[in-house]
């Protein structure tokens, strides 16, 4: 199963896509990172560790400030490897 989340708050502009590639490699989770054009970030995910991988994207790295996010289970398919766009 995969997910679709987004997160909310200061998000872009502090890392978040790049240290979310690092947390995700780490735990095995496949997918994409993006930013929004509404200052949002976008993640595509899927794997076993994906509480642990939520739990980062709830934090976030050090210099953001995640103020909600949203996640959504979806069928969708997952290309391996874990990417930025």
């Amino acid at each position: 199963m995969a997910y679709r989340i987004r997160i909310y708050g200061r998000v872009q502009g502090v890392g978040f896509r790049f240290s979310t590639k690092l947390v995700a490699k780490r735990l095995g989770i496949k997918g994409w990172v993006r930013n929004l054009p509404d200052g949002s970030v976008e993640v595509l995910a899927e794997g076993e560790r994906m509480e642990e991988f939520l739990k980062f994207l709830r934090r976030g790295p050090p210099l953001a400030r995640v103020d909600d996010i949203k996640i959504e289970k979806v069928e969708e398919k997952v290309r391996e490897g874990f990417h930025i766009y």
